[in-house]
């Protein structure tokens, strides 16, 4: 069933054409964001559709002051949809996103499974958008860190060329998905409390604790797989195919938004003012950097907020050419990370 929203945005009266769009894993930690951009940007919107798994089925979620009622997806879910929004895992997204497209819709998809096809464009909006132009009906979302670190990188690329890129990220519970927040909250109770807790989503206990990111290690060169994708990616978003990038990912004990660590070299030296200068005139950045109170980017400031927060502005002292800086940066997983970033996507589809 398509829902049709009964009080039609100002943005839908002024714009006949606004389409239907589709929201796959509604329920999950990134589709409820998802729905949250959505109405937090005031997207026009004609119809809604939100869908999930049979076991998430009839379930309401709000929008706008209503109710709207969760559908099982199924071959037939996209009938009349022009933006389906996926969130649902690779499996999913390679099962149901052709069958999208061949209805009619575009797909933005925020799943690894089309990221590194050279027929899908990788996409961070502020970043290159060009790309959109050569879309073949699905648009792939960024891994949460490629997106993340991009907002920062890609003005100082663009302003003197990147030779190398070094990160250590700190990545909280939400790219592990709802069930790892939750996770994450009952065993600091049980910690707190004296109590033994059995991980049941991650590992290792999460309480207190930090260890390697989860994804399998690759027995050749011991990278894991977020590792391996945060490498990939970040070049195919920046267009630097050769540029070498070192990357250590963690999880850490924070329910939401993603920190890092990043040490760049370019071709000639930079001073921290320059880059201080090109980071605060990008878009989607906010520089927190004052050394005087000791406050730079942390994820409790990140969460919830759209910018990507970058600061700790200085010259590495490990490279005595003087061409490093080395900066610090968080942004919310789930939202720069994820679905504000797909929400971005929808909005420049509408715009073409």
């Amino acid at each position: 069933m398509l829902t049709t929203l009964e009080e039609p945005t100002e943005a839908h009266q002024a714009q006949a054409g606004a389409p239907v769009v589709a929201i796959v894993g509604a329920t999950g930690a990134v589709g409820i964001e998802l729905l949250r951009c959505l109405e937090a940007r005031g997207f026009p919107l004609r119809g809604l559709k939100l869908l999930a798994s049979e076991r998430s089925a009839g379930r309401m979620l709000p929008f706008k002051g209503q109710d709207i009622r969760v559908e099982t997806l199924t071959e037939t879910s996209f009938d009349g949809v022009d933006i389906a929004l996926f969130s649902a895992g690779s499996g999913i997204s390679k099962r149901y996103a052709a069958t999208a497209v061949r209805a009619g819709a575009v797909v933005v998809d925020n799943s690894s499974a089309f990221r590194m096809d050279p027929d899908v464009p990788l996409v961070v909006p502020e970043v290159n958008a060009a790309t959109l132009r050569h879309h073949h009906g699905i648009i792939a979302n960024p891994n949460c860190v490629a997106a993340i670190a991009t907002v920062a990188l890609a003005p100082l690329h663009q302003a003197h060329p990147l030779r190398r890129i070094s990160m250590a990220t700190y990545q909280a519970a939400s790219g592990a998905g709802a069930a790892a927040m939750e996770e994450l909250r009952q065993s600091t109770a049980a910690f707190l409390a004296g109590q033994t807790y059995e991980p049941k989503v991650l590992p290792h206990p999460y309480a207190f604790n930090l260890f390697s990111h989860n994804a399998d290690v690759d027995p050749d060169s011991g990278y894991n797989g977020e590792e391996l994708k945060v490498v990939a990616e970040t070049r195919r978003i920046l267009d630097a195919d050769q540029l070498p990038i070192g990357v250590t990912c963690i999880r850490v004990p924070v329910l939401r938004a993603h920190a890092m660590a990043l040490t760049v070299e370019f071709d000639e030296i930079v001073s921290p003012a320059e880059a201080r200068a090109i980071l605060a005139a990008a878009p989607s950045l906010r520089v927190v950097d004052d050394r005087t109170t000791n406050h730079f980017p942390m994820p409790s400031e990140a969460s919830g907020q759209d910018d990507v927060l970058v600061g700790r502005i200085r010259t590495d002292s490990g490279d005595p050419s003087g061409r490093s800086l080395a900066l610090f940066v968080a942004g919310d997983q789930l939202l720069k990370g994820a679905a504000l970033n797909a929400v971005q996507i929808a909005e420049m589809l509408l715009r073409r």
